[in-house]
């Protein structure tokens, strides 16, 4: 065994505070054991009560942690409201009368500061939040990686940059997501998320009026609360998915199959052979979809979070300290 010089050997105090800097660098399910070793049922409590008030709220915090996490890492960013000297992302096109379930992640600050004061991130909340809104809606279960910090800024140029719109081809979705470091097949599974909760006439309307691959009935449905002039209905709503609205489960890939696809984008998924081909395996295979997701799912709460000493633990989710 080789004999290290005495001057090499670190002072046994400063490894502590070495190993703890980087344990903090680091996301783990275990990071709150001690800190807040009841912050998963308290989460899980206020998230129940939403979703049994208005089920369409666990699609939509689903979305808020994927709006996060695609500006610029899951760091909060989304939730921060505009100031007179601010404009951060809440108001973005993409997110403007879209992105919702702000309250929810307000009760459920509110009750985890009650019992692990200025200790939970409201980065590590949303992550959470869509973890438990997949699983109380029917969905599989993950283990949720924490320890992020929450961004003391946000960007609204970003949203424009990395969201995907509803209109995007299927080699635009790729491009997008394989930049955050996503695969193909992560983007189809993750576009699975669209078997709950509703969408805006905006974002249908041109599925709707302009492609011949939606069902015809679908269609004319649709069309009945979605006028073709844009500004018309923007805001009236739509299932996803028309069959288990509210039901996490594979129904998202059997209406693509047959045409039933609401957006644009969802439609895309058929355009290749690979993609269409994980489609068919979804469709038929609830477990691969469901393994495929949580991994998808995983791997975006990686994306670029604030870490150890960065950013901060903000004491209210809509502001900076």
């Amino acid at each position: 065994m080789a004999n290290f010089p005495s001057t090499a050997i670190v002072p046994f105090a400063l490894l502590i505070i070495l190993l703890h800097g980087f344990s903090n660098a680091q996301l783990s399910p275990d990071y709150y054991s001690y800190s807040c070793p009841i912050l998963l049922p308290t989460v899980r409590s206020v998230v129940l009560s939403a979703i049994a008030k208005e089920p369409r709220i666990g699609a939509s915090l689903l979305r808020l942690f994927f709006h996060d996490c695609f500006v610029n890492g899951c760091d909060a960013s989304i939730l921060l409201d505009d100031t007179p000297t601010f404009i951060g992302e809440k108001t973005a096109k993409a997110n403007n009368n879209s992105a919702r379930g702000f309250e929810v992640i307000d009760q459920i600050k509110s009750a985890v500061e009650q019992v692990c004061p200025a200790v939970v991130s409201c980065a590590d909340i949303l992550a959470i939040s869509a973890r438990d809104s997949v699983v109380l809606l029917g969905g599989p279960n993950w283990e949720v990686k924490l320890g992020r910090r929450d961004s003391k800024t946000a960007s609204r140029a970003a949203v424009k940059k990395f969201i995907p719109a509803p209109s995007f081809s299927l080699g635009n979705l790729i491009s997008n997501f394989s930049v955050h470091g996503f695969s193909t097949k992560d983007l189809v599974a993750l576009t699975g998320a669209h078997t709950i909760g509703l969408a805006r006439c905006a974002n249908f309307r041109s599925h709707i009026y302009n492609d011949s691959n939606i069902d015809a009935t679908l269609s004319t449905a649709r069309k009945t609360i979605c006028p073709r002039k844009s500004g018309s209905g923007d805001n009236n709503l739509a299932p996803l998915d028309p069959e288990t609205t509210m039901l996490f489960d594979n129904y998202f890939f059997k209406n693509i199959l047959i045409s039933k696809g609401l957006l644009h984008s969802d439609m895309e998924l058929l355009n290749t052979t690979y993609t269409a081909s994980l489609v068919k395996i979804y469709s038929r295979d609830s477990v691969a979809f469901f393994g495929d997701f949580v991994a998808g799912m995983i791997k975006m709460g990686d994306v670029r979070p604030l870490t150890g000493s960065k950013g901060e633990i903000r004491l209210n989710c809509r502001k900076k300290n």
